[in-house]
């Protein structure tokens, strides 16, 4: 039920960021469900591939290549799903960093006061 719940929150942080973001669409409910999914398979297996693959230059530029690769997941998932469209790598870095913020705010409203 708890899965269930966060997958909810994440299809509702890709509406409000796509909403938000000029050059990100997204055509519905169902669709933002999807590209929850589809982010969430991408983050836990292909982006720890890339990202030990460009530690290097991880580590030159003080962590801050890892928003790169976020934007780069990103426009993966738009090649991956219609419906889902990012029009270039700007829009795609500013919806990432849109989708972690309101992710994060809408997770922590989430929870109790007991830290369930």
């Amino acid at each position: 039920m708890k899965t269930l719940f966060n997958l909810v929150l994440s299809t509702v942080a890709v509406l409000a960021a796509a909403y938000i973001i000029q050059g990100v669409h997204v055509d519905g409910f169902l669709t933002a469900l999807v590209v929850a999914i589809v982010l969430g398979l991408i983050n836990t297996f292909v982006k720890p591939i890339v990202q030990v693959l460009t530690l290097p230059i991880n580590f030159l530029t003080l962590g801050l290549f890892s928003l790169v690769i976020t934007a780069l997941m990103i426009m993966l998932a738009d090649a991956l799903i219609p419906g889902f469209t990012v029009t270039g790598f700007i829009p795609a870095l500013l919806f990432g960093i849109l989708l972690s913020l309101v992710s994060t705010i809408l997770f922590s409203l989430s929870k109790d006061k007991k830290g369930n």
